[in-house]
């Protein structure tokens, strides 16, 4: 506990965001959060988990380096936590230039403001598992090579990069949290994860309507979303700065997680569910997960949540 810490964090709105304000908040810290129009934005995760009122919130636009400056001037954080950026691999097909500037520009703008104010302010930045792409079959650990398969993976790689550069040219205290899919309930409903949960319960209630989705053969690495953020701050308490593969090191398919998820409700989702090739993506990762053994053993992190228990989670919350 140390209660003269203060923190700011882009990106405060979304799902990270506020489990990481939570986490923050626990532990003493004063904590801020960027919008980018505060005034406008309900930030309903943070008052979903009680804290809304525990927040300070600012508007800023992280693909604008003014604002950026302003903000991080204002607050003087000791910490900052980039989660800003657009969050949807399959609208970054639909989105592509967006995507690139939210996530690319916004985080540079941030890297840029440190070292500009030289304050030894020690930054997080959210990478992704889906920088890596296809992996033959094997775990991808910080070793493994880049191989992005869609325009939010080639974004998030570069992003990456960046930090490691700044890291090693101007000698920032900055990392890079290359995290696979992590759920919770407060992900939105275009993520396929809650879409499915949410619509399983929907019809265990009596709705008639089936869910549509797209390619159930994919396996990804999902894990508890609190967990990782979790892993995030841990990175900035070490002494020396550097990336971490977050992740349960358990794949399993998407058919898997649609099974597990209305067996729940009690249902059999071959009665609910229709395959539409439309959603299909024009490239996908047949087979994503991580190996977070330098996590467990510098930061002394390990999931505790596997697939099976992420969705009876989830479940739990959508029956409330």
């Amino acid at each position: 506990m140390n209660p003269a810490r203060t923190a700011l964090i882009f990106g405060v709105s979304g799902q990270d965001g506020a489990y990481l304000a939570r986490l923050l908040l626990d532990r003493g810290y004063a904590v801020h959060g960027a919008s980018r129009d505060a005034e406008l934005s309900g930030f309903g995760n943070l008052a979903a988990l009680g804290i809304r009122g525990k927040i300070a919130v600012h508007s800023a636009m992280p693909t604008d380096f003014r604002s950026v400056f302003q903000v991080v001037r204002r607050v003087a954080p000791d910490e900052i936590y980039n989660l800003s950026g657009q969050s949807s691999v399959g609208l970054s097909f639909a989105q592509p230039a967006a995507t690139l500037e939210s996530i690319v520009i916004g985080t540079l703008n941030i890297l840029e403001v440190i070292r500009t104010l030289d304050r030894p302010i020690r930054f997080y930045n959210a990478g992704s598992g889906e920088c890596f792409g296809d992996t033959d079959g094997a775990a991808a650990d910080e070793n493994t090579a880049f191989r992005p398969r869609s325009p939010y993976a080639v974004a998030k790689a570069a992003a990456t990069w960046q930090v490691a550069n700044y890291r090693e040219a101007y000698g920032l205290h900055a990392c890079s949290g290359i995290l696979f899919n992590h759920e919770s309930p407060l992900r939105p409903e275009r993520f396929v994860t809650r879409k499915i949960v949410a619509a399983a319960a929907r019809i265990a209630a009596g709705d008639t309507a089936k869910l549509i989705l797209g390619n159930l053969a994919i396996h990804r690495d999902w894990g508890w979303a609190p967990e990782y953020v979790e892993a995030m701050w841990l990175m900035l308490q070490q002494d020396a700065p550097g990336d971490f593969v977050i992740a349960t090191g358990e794949p399993h398919s998407l058919e898997e997680f649609v099974a597990a998820a209305f067996a729940h409700f009690d249902l059999s989702w071959r009665d609910h569910v229709e395959i539409d090739e439309r959603f299909f993506r024009p490239s996908d990762i047949a087979l994503g997960f991580g190996d977070a053994a330098k996590a467990a053993k510098i930061l002394g992190w390990r999931a505790k949540t596997t697939m099976p228990g992420v969705v009876t989670r989830m479940a739990k919350a959508e029956r409330c």
